[in-house]
């Protein structure tokens, strides 16, 4: 687990170790280029919902993208899962 806080030197913090771990479960299916691809899709979903990535993973061809998303006021968080196609 250490070697994955720790890449080419830099410490990994926040999104950056959550991609990072989420990224490490995705199959091999595809190779690197299914894993980049579904990396930066779940990089825009995070960006575009705002929220904590809680996990990512490729099915039939689409990244399967689950974020979790703070509520407003006093309504809980909710989960929400996004399909994007490759």
């Amino acid at each position: 687990m250490a070697s994955l806080m720790e890449i080419a030197g830099r410490k990994l913090t926040g999104l950056a170790l959550a991609l990072a771990l989420a990224v490490t479960g995705l199959p091999a299916v595809h190779g690197d280029a299914m894993a980049a691809d579904c990396r930066a899709a779940a990089a825009r979903v995070v960006a575009e919902v705002g929220g904590q990535l809680l996990s990512v993973r490729e099915s039939g061809g689409e990244c399967v993208i689950v974020v979790l998303v703070p509520g407003n006021g006093s309504e809980r968080p909710r989960k929400v899962t996004m399909r994007v196609a490759e």
